[in-house]
């Protein structure tokens, strides 16, 4: 569904893998953390919304370019349970589609006046 008075570009984007990671360097540690095991790496995945990924800026630009297709989730974590996360994220999914309105949110401007009805409001006969 095209969001209204927006013209854009076809859709390119086929599917959307959701992922979410983190990223907390040290001085001694950089992005792969070397032998360390996953929970102290500095670069880790993480559940979905446990992570520094920003979803709510990428599904609000997969909406305004139309994006109607997949977001397939691929849990890695290195901390939480498999079964956790799979029900945490499809439900984390579920929760930042964006419902694309029918009309322009300043539409009510445009519709109209009912002169009877601000008379009676307003206490003008």
């Amino acid at each position: 569904m095209s969001i209204p008075g927006r013209s854009v570009p076809p859709a390119c984007i086929k599917a959307f893998h959701v992922k979410d990671a983190e990223f907390n360097p040290t001085g001694r540690q950089g992005v792969y953390g070397g032998f360390q095991s996953w929970v102290d790496r500095a670069g880790r995945f993480r559940s979905l919304g446990d992570g520094q990924v920003d979803f709510g800026a990428i599904f609000s630009k997969l909406t305004q370019y139309d994006y109607d297709s997949w977001a397939v989730l691929e849990w890695e974590c290195a901390l939480k349970h498999p079964e956790q996360g799979a029900r945490e994220g499809a439900e984390f999914i579920r929760n930042h589609i964006i419902q694309v309105t029918e009309k322009a949110f300043d539409d009510f401007a445009g519709s109209g006046t009912d002169a009877t009805a601000n008379r009676k409001m307003l206490g003008i006969s």
